[in-house]
């Protein structure tokens, strides 16, 4: 299984240094996201300071861009990084795109599948294997000339990973990409019961099988090396999945387990404005569940038998209480088999 990370940059001057660190300890690939930063700039850095680790976005935000401008940023970090490149893409939420981004939100499933499908025709384009004629029913895409074509990239286009979680945008992954980022808010049964089976519709519809697509499960990870950083860990996870558990769109994983009355009072309780509370509705069973929490000899297998037989990669994740050794010991424990 292949050990990815997303790294934590505050401070987007620390992409000259902290990408090289996960390279160092192992990792197979380090990943950006779009939140206080651009989440393609820190890899271009990054680019420049490691030579072996996989680069990619988990996520940028596809609706706040267009088919053309990210098939030109996966084009040249392709290019920058070597071959390194994962343009990993995500959707976002309806008020963040149209108030956020003052972008439009439409249809979402439809709207990332027609994406991923413009940004490969572009890239055909390029590549010198078709004309650029994409005509859908969001994007058209009809033109280019030499001044505007880069041509064939040197080390082919990069792969497109797409995030989801409801099992529409599951299944465009499926159909459409060459791999799918699992949101963090799942456990073993949700991801068995819900996100499997929704990927294996958007393959059946695309003519593909499961090895023609990467799964990568991004997983909350709960470990320290003292009982009061653990214990600072713990909390932060559920602070985090209170978050989450409040949103509607996370029901699914919290009805695999019948805590449908968990969500219906984090809900209650963020629209009061009760954020405090809200951890308190997170117990250890939930936690337990849905992140991987243990002492650090025990991770490693904890995170085999959470993802076995689903996953092709993890990506260990701790955005709220990131680890300061980056999971070095986890990294080299899982590499080793």
């Amino acid at each position: 299984m292949k050990v990815y990370t997303t790294a934590p940059l505050e401070d987007p001057r620390r992409a000259r240094t902290i990408y090289k660190e996960l390279e160092d300890i192992g990792y197979d690939g380090g990943f950006s996201f779009e939140a206080k930063h651009d989440p393609f700039l820190s890899l271009a850095v990054a680019a420049e300071h490691t030579s072996t680790l996989r680069l990619g976005t988990a996520i940028a935000v596809a609706f706040a861009r267009n088919p053309m401008n990210l098939a030109n940023l996966g084009h040249d970090m392709q290019s920058i990084s070597g071959g390194r490149f994962v343009l990993g893409l995500g959707s976002q939420v309806k008020p963040h795109i149209e108030k956020r981004f003052s972008s439009v939100w439409s249809h979402p499933a439809e709207r990332m599948a027609e994406i991923v499908r413009a940004i490969k025709a572009i890239w055909d384009c390029w590549e010198g294997r078709a004309p650029l004629r994409f005509e859908g029913r969001f994007y058209h895409h009809t033109i280019m000339i030499p001044a505007f074509d880069p041509g064939p990239n040197p080390y082919g286009p990069p792969p497109i990973f797409t995030g989801g979680f409801g099992p529409r945008m599951t299944a465009v992954a499926g159909e459409t990409a060459d791999g799918f980022i699992a949101h963090p808010f799942n456990t073993r049964r949700s991801l068995l019961e819900n996100t499997l089976p929704a990927l294996q519709d958007g393959l059946l519809r695309s003519g593909r099988t499961r090895r023609d697509i990467e799964v990568m499960c991004a997983t909350l990870v709960v470990t320290a090396d003292t009982e009061e950083a653990f214990a600072a860990s713990r909390l932060a996870a559920r602070k985090q999945l209170a978050f989450y558990g409040s949103t509607p769109a996370y029901v699914p994983t919290l009805a695999c387990h019948g805590w449908n009355e968990v969500h219906t009072e984090l809900n209650r309780l963020s629209k009061q404005g009760r954020w405090d509370d809200m951890t308190a509705v997170i117990d250890d069973a939930i936690l337990d569940e849905i992140a991987v929490v243990g002492e650090r000899h025990e991770i490693p297998g904890k995170l085999r038998a959470r993802l076995d037989g689903i996953a092709d990669s993890v990506s260990i994740t701790h955005n709220r209480c990131p680890d300061p050794r980056h999971w070095a010991d986890v990294v080299q424990a899982m590499k080793q088999g």
